[in-house]
């Protein structure tokens, strides 16, 4: 088992306050605020950003992984992901990720690239820890 930890903070009221996070492995800080949340402003992260991130790198890692041990010698699995944030009853709920992602993978054919691809959108853990939300993909083999 591995534990993993960040920390966030937020300093005053919603629409005019801002917080932070920091990454505890490295340090890593960044900044998330209400514009860069509910509006245009691209100043600073959102933690929709943080899930996006986190998703698309689980993903891939659980892709590279299965074509690995299927056999295969991924070169290169490139994800995208796109988290939508709707105003739901009650407030605000992320209504589906969909992942856009580009592998480089030779020797294997589209329809045995789609299904593994589909396999680790399923199977991943963040993909598993987001149940409640809907999660489509993408695949594009180069």
């Amino acid at each position: 088992m591995s534990k993993h930890f960040a920390q966030a903070e937020w300093n005053g009221n919603l629409i005019e306050g801002k917080g932070g996070f920091t990454l505890n492995s490295n340090g890593y800080k960044g900044s998330f605020n209400f514009g860069a949340r509910f509006e245009a402003d691209k100043s600073a992260s959102s933690p929709e950003e943080l899930i996006g991130a986190a998703h698309a790198g689980c993903f891939s890692m659980a892709l590279s992984h299965a074509l690995a041990t299927a056999g295969f010698k991924p070169e290169k699995i490139e994800t995208e992901a796109e988290v939508t944030l709707v105003k739901a009853d009650g407030g605000f709920g992320i209504s589906e990720i969909l992942l856009k992602m580009q592998g480089t993978v030779p020797d294997i054919s589209k329809e045995k690239f789609d299904e593994m691809a589909n396999g680790a959108k399923e199977n991943c853990p963040v993909s598993k820890a987001l149940t409640g939300v809907k999660i489509k993909l993408e695949a594009k083999l180069k």
